[in-house]
């Protein structure tokens, strides 16, 4: 047997290795309940948890594809991020998506493939942190990828696959959490129901414009609540960054400590709980003067329930590039309203469930940072060879 150092590798470019090719748009196909689903950039920056479906597989991909995110905005988590395709008449490639299928198996384990894919450093460089990135097919195409002894790809392929199974865990916890939050959610027929839009205060945010005169540092003035002071897994907004004139804030809308504001697009339909008094709100919807019905804590979990979800989701346009979520739709839905004493003991539990899940800080998702950390510091010592010019 020769003897190889396996510090080494030979290197080729991703052409000599794959097939590619891209999808296609499937803006007129999309279905609430269509048989396949649609592979765009969404899809696979959330891992597969955020899916829209198609009538029809306008364009097959098959098992072993690996698909890449070929356009996202500046400085964003998706581009040249990948997806491993694991069974045949399942998905259809949408447009901007790239697909690459191995040609030389040869010499390349596709799963190995695929690590060296992922948020790849060299197709990242193509982002300026400025301008929206649109991967091209031939900078993609003349990337290099070192190509080890199939032996050592199959051992790097192992350790990585290890490194991803908290991130497994963590997806089946937050399942069983999502099941017992929605048997809890779920109420006997003769509870009152009533319409959202009749005991609350649904509307849209405003600003005044042009927005540049009112912005002020002024401690005294104005909180202003924007999409960036939102902190991943948050239930609570507990500060804003940006703080606007009296007289600015005079030409929007004021909420206060214990209203809500719910995303309409981006995030989509995620309720927050204001913990910051007297400020005024851009674009969201904000939700008050709930107070004689509901506990805030207890209608935080009630529209983050499956129900309300696919609800706001079955009523917003449907078939755009993004949903948009507005007042009408929200006031438009039927709530269940339990007593006060149901609410509490609800709210007890799942705040437990949902600390567990969701805090940043304390629960699952630090510990899933801090592997996934140590995921990208041994792919990245497992994938960095040194070249060498013989066959390998």
């Amino acid at each position: 047997m020769k003897n190889y150092n396996y510090d080494c590798a030979k290197f080729y470019t991703l052409n000599e290795l794959v097939d590619f090719r891209n999808g296609k748009g499937h803006e007129k196909n999309i279905v609430q309940d269509g048989e396949y689903i649609v592979v765009n950039s969404k899809f696979i920056s959330t891992d597969g948890e955020v899916k829209k479906f198609s009538d029809s597989q306008i364009c097959p991909v098959y098992k072993n594809d690996i698909l890449m995110v070929m356009s996202d905005l500046p400085n964003g988590r998706a581009l040249a991020k990948c997806f491993l395709v694991e069974e045949d008449n399942k998905y259809t490639l949408n447009q901007r998506i790239g697909a690459f299928k191995v040609k030389r198996e040869d010499i390349i384990n596709t799963r190995y493939l695929f690590y060296c894919l992922n948020r790849n450093f060299q197709l990242l460089k193509f982002d300026n942190g400025v301008d929206q990135t649109n991967l091209r097919k031939d900078d993609i195409l003349k990337i290099r990828i070192a190509v080890p002894p199939l032996e050592a790809q199959c051992e790097i392929v192992h350790i990585l696959d290890d490194f991803t199974l908290l991130s497994a865990e963590l997806k089946a916890r937050k399942k069983q959490y999502e099941y017992y939050r929605d048997n809890l959610l779920t109420f006997p027929k003769e509870t009152k129901r009533i319409r959202f839009g009749d005991i609350a205060c649904i509307q849209r945010g405003a600003s005044p414009r042009p927005i540049s005169q009112f912005i002020t540092s002024d401690e005294n003035a104005v909180n202003w609540i924007k999409i960036g002071d939102v902190e991943q897994g948050a239930k609570y907004i507990t500060h804003c960054k940006e703080k606007i004139t009296v007289e600015g804030a005079k030409k929007s809308r004021y909420v206060k400590k214990g209203d809500f504001v719910l995303s309409n697009s981006m995030s989509f339909g995620r309720p927050y709980i204001l913990a910051v008094d007297g400020c005024i709100h851009d674009g969201w919807l904000s939700i008050s003067e709930f107070e004689q019905y509901f506990m805030s804590d207890f209608l935080y979990h009630l529209l983050n329930s499956s129900d309300i979800q696919n609800e706001f989701k079955k009523r917003a346009s449907f078939g755009g590039a993004v949903q948009n979520l507005n007042a009408d739709i929200v006031r438009s839905i039927e709530l269940p309203i339990p007593s006060i004493e149901k609410q509490k003991e609800i709210v007890n539990i799942l705040d437990r469930f949902d600390k567990l899940c969701n805090d940043i800080s304390n629960g699952l998702p630090a510990e899933i940072e801090k592997r996934q950390k140590q995921y990208e510091y041994y792919r990245d010592k497992l994938l960095s060879f040194k070249e060498v010019e013989e066959d390998v």
